[in-house]
Protein backbone atom coordinates (compact mmCIF):
# COMPACT_ATOMS: atom_id res chain seq x y z
CA UNK A 1 0.00 0.00 0.00
CA UNK A 2 1.26 3.59 -0.15
CA UNK A 3 2.31 5.78 2.09
CA UNK A 4 2.20 9.15 2.31
CA UNK A 5 4.17 11.21 5.33
CA UNK A 6 2.57 14.29 6.33
CA UNK A 7 3.18 17.28 8.85
CA UNK A 8 0.24 18.60 10.72
CA UNK A 9 -3.24 19.19 9.28
CA UNK A 10 -3.89 22.26 11.06
CA UNK A 11 -0.15 23.82 9.64
CA UNK A 12 0.97 21.96 6.79
CA UNK A 13 -0.90 23.09 3.47
CA UNK A 14 1.31 21.26 1.38
CA UNK A 15 0.77 17.82 2.73
CA UNK A 16 -2.79 18.43 1.87
CA UNK A 17 -2.51 18.69 -1.46
CA UNK A 18 -1.12 14.82 -1.71
CA UNK A 19 -3.69 13.41 0.57
CA UNK A 20 -6.37 15.55 -1.23
CA UNK A 21 -5.64 14.21 -4.72
CA UNK A 22 -5.46 10.15 -2.96
CA UNK A 23 -8.48 10.64 -0.64
CA UNK A 24 -10.90 12.00 -3.41
CA UNK A 25 -10.21 9.55 -5.71
CA UNK A 26 -10.25 6.95 -3.36
CA UNK A 27 -6.67 5.40 -3.36
CA UNK A 28 -5.96 3.75 -0.29
CA UNK A 29 -3.21 4.83 1.58
CA UNK A 30 -1.84 5.00 4.85
CA UNK A 31 -0.84 7.85 6.67
CA UNK A 32 2.83 8.64 8.53
CA UNK A 33 2.81 11.17 10.21
CA UNK A 34 5.00 13.67 11.80
CA UNK A 35 4.85 16.58 13.82
CA UNK A 36 6.48 19.97 13.15
CA UNK A 37 7.48 22.89 15.26
CA UNK A 38 8.11 20.58 17.98
CA UNK A 39 12.12 21.52 17.82
CA UNK A 40 12.52 17.97 17.97
CA UNK A 41 15.53 16.44 16.54
CA UNK A 42 14.05 13.37 16.58
CA UNK A 43 11.07 14.61 14.19
CA UNK A 44 13.56 16.17 12.20
CA UNK A 45 15.65 12.85 11.41
CA UNK A 46 12.54 11.25 10.42
CA UNK A 47 11.45 13.19 7.82
CA UNK A 48 15.21 13.03 6.62
CA UNK A 49 14.73 9.31 6.82
CA UNK A 50 12.30 9.65 3.69
CA UNK A 51 13.14 12.77 2.29
CA UNK A 52 16.54 14.43 1.94
CA UNK A 53 14.52 17.40 1.11
CA UNK A 54 13.65 18.03 5.02
CA UNK A 55 10.23 18.43 4.20
CA UNK A 56 6.86 17.13 4.10
CA UNK A 57 4.90 15.83 1.98
CA UNK A 58 6.46 12.28 0.89
CA UNK A 59 4.78 9.46 -0.53
CA UNK A 60 6.43 6.32 -0.41
CA UNK A 61 5.59 3.65 -3.30
CA UNK A 62 7.32 0.18 -1.87
CA UNK A 63 11.14 0.88 -3.45
CA UNK A 64 9.85 4.56 -5.05
CA UNK A 65 10.16 7.90 -2.64
CA UNK A 66 8.54 11.08 -4.36
CA UNK A 67 8.66 14.41 -2.54
CA UNK A 68 7.18 17.70 -3.44
CA UNK A 69 3.15 17.70 -3.89
CA UNK A 70 2.93 19.06 -7.15
CA UNK A 71 5.63 16.06 -7.94
CA UNK A 72 3.68 13.71 -5.75
CA UNK A 73 0.29 14.34 -7.72
CA UNK A 74 2.26 13.79 -11.01
CA UNK A 75 3.18 9.98 -10.46
CA UNK A 76 -0.60 9.37 -8.94
CA UNK A 77 -1.61 10.50 -12.39
CA UNK A 78 0.53 8.07 -13.89
CA UNK A 79 -0.17 5.28 -12.00
CA UNK A 80 -3.43 5.69 -11.26
CA UNK A 81 -4.58 6.74 -15.22
CA UNK A 82 -8.35 5.87 -14.51
CA UNK A 83 -8.83 8.52 -11.70
CA UNK A 84 -8.20 11.15 -14.48
CA UNK A 85 -6.10 13.44 -11.89
CA UNK A 86 -5.55 15.63 -15.31
CA UNK A 87 -7.92 16.39 -17.74
CA UNK A 88 -8.29 14.43 -20.65
CA UNK A 89 -8.69 16.74 -23.52
CA UNK A 90 -4.79 17.73 -24.01
CA UNK A 91 -5.60 21.62 -24.51
CA UNK A 92 -7.05 21.82 -20.34
CA UNK A 93 -4.57 19.56 -19.07
CA UNK A 94 -1.81 21.72 -20.38
CA UNK A 95 -4.02 25.26 -18.63
CA UNK A 96 -4.55 22.62 -15.43
CA UNK A 97 -0.80 22.04 -15.22
CA UNK A 98 0.03 25.63 -15.82
CA UNK A 99 -2.26 26.94 -13.20
CA UNK A 100 -0.80 24.16 -10.56
CA UNK A 101 2.91 25.08 -11.55
CA UNK A 102 2.12 28.78 -10.82
CA UNK A 103 0.71 27.72 -7.39
CA UNK A 104 3.48 25.86 -6.85
CA UNK A 105 5.92 28.38 -6.99
CA UNK A 106 4.20 31.96 -6.75
CA UNK A 107 1.94 33.89 -4.55
CA UNK A 108 4.76 34.28 -1.97
CA UNK A 109 3.13 37.18 -0.54
CA UNK A 110 0.12 35.38 0.08
CA UNK A 111 1.57 32.54 1.72
CA UNK A 112 3.75 34.59 4.16
CA UNK A 113 1.20 37.11 5.44
CA UNK A 114 -2.05 34.38 5.00
CA UNK A 115 -0.05 31.33 7.01
CA UNK A 116 -2.21 28.07 6.92
CA UNK A 117 -3.66 27.72 10.64
CA UNK A 118 -7.15 25.93 10.79
CA UNK A 119 -7.81 27.22 14.15
CA UNK A 120 -6.63 30.77 13.80
CA UNK A 121 -9.96 32.98 14.48
CA UNK A 122 -11.73 34.08 11.84
CA UNK A 123 -10.47 37.69 10.73
CA UNK A 124 -9.61 40.24 7.80
CA UNK A 125 -5.60 41.32 8.39
CA UNK A 126 -4.30 44.50 6.03
CA UNK A 127 -2.80 42.72 3.18
CA UNK A 128 0.30 44.25 1.06
CA UNK A 129 -0.33 45.07 -2.39
CA UNK A 130 1.97 42.51 -3.66
CA UNK A 131 -0.78 39.99 -1.29
CA UNK A 132 -4.03 41.50 -2.88
CA UNK A 133 -2.59 41.37 -6.43
CA UNK A 134 -1.87 37.60 -5.46
CA UNK A 135 -5.81 37.09 -4.00
CA UNK A 136 -6.90 39.34 -7.42
CA UNK A 137 -5.29 37.07 -9.56
CA UNK A 138 -6.22 33.31 -7.73
CA UNK A 139 -9.61 34.43 -8.25
CA UNK A 140 -9.62 35.62 -11.69
CA UNK A 141 -7.66 31.97 -12.26
CA UNK A 142 -10.80 30.36 -10.72
CA UNK A 143 -13.40 32.74 -12.59
CA UNK A 144 -11.72 31.97 -15.84
CA UNK A 145 -11.66 28.18 -15.14
CA UNK A 146 -15.71 28.38 -13.83
CA UNK A 147 -16.37 30.09 -17.45
CA UNK A 148 -14.54 27.68 -19.68
CA UNK A 149 -15.26 24.19 -17.92
CA UNK A 150 -17.78 25.14 -15.38
CA UNK A 151 -20.74 22.98 -17.13
CA UNK A 152 -18.80 19.77 -16.90
CA UNK A 153 -18.67 20.38 -12.93
CA UNK A 154 -18.18 22.50 -9.97
CA UNK A 155 -14.51 21.72 -9.85
CA UNK A 156 -11.25 23.97 -11.81
CA UNK A 157 -11.70 21.28 -14.71
CA UNK A 158 -14.95 19.97 -14.16
CA UNK A 159 -14.41 17.12 -12.14
CA UNK A 160 -12.34 17.29 -9.06
CA UNK A 161 -8.41 17.19 -10.51
CA UNK A 162 -4.86 18.01 -9.62
CA UNK A 163 -5.47 21.43 -10.00
CA UNK A 164 -8.07 21.35 -7.35
CA UNK A 165 -5.68 19.62 -4.45
CA UNK A 166 -2.90 22.48 -5.40
CA UNK A 167 -5.47 25.09 -5.07
CA UNK A 168 -7.35 23.79 -1.82
CA UNK A 169 -5.21 25.25 0.90
CA UNK A 170 -5.56 28.31 -0.36
CA UNK A 171 -9.60 28.28 0.13
CA UNK A 172 -8.43 27.85 3.58
CA UNK A 173 -6.51 30.49 3.86
CA UNK A 174 -8.92 33.03 2.33
CA UNK A 175 -11.58 31.43 4.61
CA UNK A 176 -9.62 32.07 8.23
CA UNK A 177 -8.20 35.57 6.67
CA UNK A 178 -11.91 36.35 5.84
CA UNK A 179 -10.94 37.80 2.34
CA UNK A 180 -14.20 37.95 0.31
CA UNK A 181 -14.61 35.39 -3.21
CA UNK A 182 -16.83 37.53 -5.32
CA UNK A 183 -18.40 36.83 -8.70
CA UNK A 184 -17.81 33.42 -10.50
CA UNK A 185 -14.71 32.75 -8.38
CA UNK A 186 -17.34 31.66 -5.52
CA UNK A 187 -18.89 28.71 -7.23
CA UNK A 188 -15.27 27.11 -6.94
CA UNK A 189 -14.74 28.30 -3.02
CA UNK A 190 -18.22 27.02 -2.07
CA UNK A 191 -17.58 23.85 -3.94
CA UNK A 192 -14.29 22.97 -2.50
CA UNK A 193 -15.92 23.15 1.03
CA UNK A 194 -18.32 21.56 0.25
CA UNK A 195 -16.16 18.39 -0.82
CA UNK A 196 -15.96 15.34 1.88
CA UNK A 197 -12.58 14.91 1.37
CA UNK A 198 -12.14 18.43 2.32
CA UNK A 199 -13.89 18.69 5.41
CA UNK A 200 -12.37 15.51 6.32
CA UNK A 201 -8.85 17.49 6.24
CA UNK A 202 -10.64 20.18 8.16
CA UNK A 203 -11.68 18.26 10.98
CA UNK A 204 -8.75 16.22 11.53
CA UNK A 205 -6.91 19.68 12.05
CA UNK A 206 -9.40 21.16 13.93
CA UNK A 207 -8.73 17.84 16.21
CA UNK A 208 -5.11 18.27 16.54
CA UNK A 209 -3.47 20.08 19.63
CA UNK A 210 -2.43 23.70 18.73
CA UNK A 211 1.24 23.64 18.30
CA UNK A 212 1.17 27.41 17.99
CA UNK A 213 -1.14 29.53 20.07
CA UNK A 214 -0.05 33.13 18.40
CA UNK A 215 -1.89 34.27 16.06
CA UNK A 216 -0.19 37.19 14.07
CA UNK A 217 -2.22 39.62 12.19
CA UNK A 218 0.75 40.70 10.39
Amino acid sequence: MLKLVIGNKNYSSWSMRPWLALRANDIPFSEIFIPLYTNDQADKDRILSVSASGKVPALIDGDVTVWDSLAIIEYLAEKFPETKLWPADRAARAHARAISAEMHSGFVPLRIECGMNLHRPIRAVALSDDAKANVARIQEIWADCHARYGKQGPFLFGAFSGADAMYAPVVHRFRTYAIPVEGDARHYYDAMQAHPAFQEWTRDGLAETLLIDKFEDA
